[in-house]
């Protein structure tokens, strides 16, 4: 939408605009922080440097205490970049694409190298401040809910599995916090992109991301576990840790009594909470299925995978289609809502008070 070759309406606002309307909303509740971004205006520098206004207004004349999360600018220079660091809670440089052919094929004019290295200024200056913060208890801090970074999902032909081996890389080199994926929505004609469809964005490849995404941070398993070469796209009607279980049936059933705490975080239906309580509850005798339950295990798809005291909870066969069967008969079908979602991409000229007194030399972010 903010490609720069697109002809549409844009809109901006001056740093004094962000500040007032930032806090007309935090005064009132409608908020708890700020998301900051901004296309570039002139030059990177000069972006940066009208980012760097607003978020310096709010924190030292309006003392602004919320959440703030803002982008830096690719090409920006590295010390205007470190000045917004000590500013925000959270910084982002978007990756846009997964692969550096995609990138050339839709963004020419953007590089990888401009996007990664503020990404690891970002995280060495962030080592360096958790020095200083040892040493000096006050010190300013740099960044400290770390840095993310967002990935254009369908616009280009990559895999799953690439995207994920991505995601696995950055979580790994550049110690992110969090990778963002957003389903491309066809909002121009261009002979690079794909051909317009009936069927929306990729929404529901795009929650399947967000469940591996998941897996790699907080349940231990690595890209290339959940997916191959020869399997490089997530399946459709399960989520990717069932998908996962089902395929490697040759682990299961596991011993709710005795599994070990990484163990339990693969059998699907068993969340990192649930795998937590397990091991707690343990402790002070032996469980059966009603315990789970209490616990919170989804026993529903867990009950295929598990076993209490030496016994599943009804004769199953540990065989792959016998449980895809039965998984598809107990609901487990496509998440609500995910398919045939209508979009309309929002726009700030449908307010009709939006005026058309917009002055190109007024400082905008």
């Amino acid at each position: 939408m903010n490609r720069r070759s697109n002809d549409v309406p844009r809109a901006s606002f001056t740093p004094d605009e962000v500040c007032t309307l930032t806090m007309e909303f935090y005064r009132r509740n409608y908020i708890e922080g700020l998301f900051l971004s901004s296309g570039i205006l002139k030059s990177p520098d000069y972006t940066m440097e009208l980012i760097y206004a607003a978020l310096y207004r709010l924190r030292s004349r309006y003392h602004f205490q919320g959440y703030i999360h803002v982008k830096a600018i690719p090409g920006a220079s590295m010390e205007l970049i470190q000045r917004v660091g000590f500013l925000a809670d959270r910084m982002s440089v978007n990756l846009e694409l997964p692969t550096a052919e995609g990138l050339r094929a839709l963004a020419p004019h953007k590089t990888r190298k401009n996007i990664l290295t503020p990404m690891r200024l970002v995280q060495n200056r962030m080592a360096e401040n958790k020095q200083e913060l040892t040493l000096y208890r006050n010190a300013p801090r740099f960044v400290p809910a770390g840095q993310s970074t967002q990935m254009i999902i369908g616009a280009t032909p990559e895999t799953d599995y690439q995207i994920i081996q991505v995601a696995e890389s950055l979580y790994q080199k550049f110690e992110l916090k969090r990778v963002f994926y957003s389903a491309f929505v066809h909002v121009n004609d261009d002979s690079a992109l794909p051909a317009k469809t009936g069927e929306g964005p990729p929404l529901l490849r795009e929650h399947r991301l967000y469940q591996a995404d998941w897996l790699l941070r907080y349940y231990h398993f690595k890209a290339g576990e959940l997916l191959s070469e020869e399997n490089p796209n997530f399946n459709v009607l399960f989520d990717p840790k069932c998908n996962w279980a089902l395929k490697h049936l040759s682990e299961f059933p596991v011993e709710i009594n005795r599994a070990d705490y990484k163990m339990l975080l693969r059998v699907p239906g068993i969340g990192y909470k649930s795998a937590v309580r397990i091991v707690k509850a343990r402790r002070l005798g032996t469980l059966d299925f009603a315990d789970l339950k209490k616990i919170g295990v989804v026993l529903k798809r867990a009950l295929y995978f598990i076993t209490c005291g030496g016994r599943m909870m009804y004769p199953t066969k540990i065989e792959e289609d016998y449980i895809t069967r039965n998984l598809l008969n107990a609901g487990e079908k496509l998440p609500k809502d995910v398919v045939n979602m209508g979009y309309r991409q929002l726009s700030l000229f449908d307010d009709v008070r939006f005026g058309e007194n917009f002055y190109e030399d007024s400082i905008c972010v």
